[in-house]
């Protein structure tokens, strides 16, 4: 009987670096050309410090944060807030929910959309920064998320019909430009419940939004990522982040905390006494590089769905 020699798969192919000329990158944005600057990358990637550089490079620039979790208070090691790296270059979406709170993505777009239009209106230049793609999207794509509480009783009823069925109802509620709306059964529920709101209920849409975003990508290996990941989890253990987590668990239920993932879902748990520390720091380490991993297949969906993004090395 032969062995089965089993050949793990290569890694993925990073994507080509560029050099980002930012004079030409400044005049595109004052020409018109473009109206938002992103930049993007998986965690431990380099891009605050990238954005903040860009930033003082570009002039009369501001930071919109795109990162779901920087957006509590109190929750500032555990979420490597790195405030100290933006220095004069000023920086919005950080520390605007308490912690405990659940914050989503329709808050998220509302309120980007009122900091993007503050730092147009004012002259200055918006470089959005983050690893949350889909805040990224949110915010960069134009999408329409109006803000339509479940209806768990609407779903039950909705559940009973067939997929076709279901469809046409949709169909006689609003235009169907394409089959994202329906592509799975529960998008297509979701789709129904939010269309069925608005015949009753008026929804606040953004308008305010970029339409040409440029995009940066900070380009990393998976070997000096991870790397990095495991200096920085260190650095932020001796920070302080389990004291920090500690007095978070003071007002917030542990059940909210690990809610939010990564550092508060092992810390708190560690806290808990259902991890030794070496249990925690090794699940966690490996947990955040299962996540930029994730991140970065993320970004190279959206290169798969047609945008352009500019790998650079930092």
């Amino acid at each position: 009987m032969k062995r089965e020699i089993i050949i793990p798969p290569a890694p993925a192919e990073l994507p080509q670096a560029e050099t980002i000329d930012v004079d030409a990158l400044r005049k595109a944005y004052l020409d018109g050309e473009i109206d938002l600057i992103c930049v993007l990358g998986p965690t431990a990637s380099g891009k605050t410090r990238y954005a903040v550089n860009l930033a003082r490079q570009l002039g009369n620039a501001e930071i919109i944060s795109a990162d779901s979790r920087q957006v509590y208070r109190g929750m500032t090691i555990g979420t490597g807030k790195d405030l100290a790296e933006y220095q004069e270059i000023p920086y919005h979406l950080m520390d605007i929910a308490d912690a405990g709170e659940k914050y989503d993505i329709y808050r998220y777009q509302h309120d980007f959309e009122k900091a993007y239009k503050d730092i147009v209106e004012r002259g200055c230049i918006p470089v959005l920064c983050g690893g949350s793609g889909l805040y990224i999207e949110a915010a960069t794509c134009g999408y329409n998320l109006p803000d339509v509480p479940p209806n768990p009783a609407l779903r039950a009823e909705l559940e009973q019909f067939d997929d076709e069925t279901l469809i046409a109802r949709l169909a006689s509620l609003k235009p169907l430009h394409n089959s994202t709306d329906y592509d799975t059964r529960k998008r297509l529920i979701r789709a129904l419940e939010i269309a069925i709101y608005e015949q009753e209920h008026p929804v606040h849409r953004s308008a305010f939004l970029p339409k040409n975003t440029y995009y940066i990508g900070t380009l990393v290996t998976r070997e000096v990522r991870n790397a990095r990941i495991d200096a920085r989890l260190d650095a932020r253990l001796e920070e302080g982040m389990v004291d920090e987590i500690r007095e978070l668990m003071k007002t917030v239920p542990a059940e909210d905390l690990i809610y939010y993932g990564l550092e508060y879902k092992f810390v708190t748990r560690y806290v808990l006494g259902e991890f030794s520390y070496e249990e925690m720091r090794s699940q966690l380490a490996t947990a955040i590089h299962q996540f930029a991993k994730r991140q970065m297949t993320w970004f190279r969906g959206m290169e798969r769905k047609g945008t352009v993004i500019h790998w650079t090395e930092v």
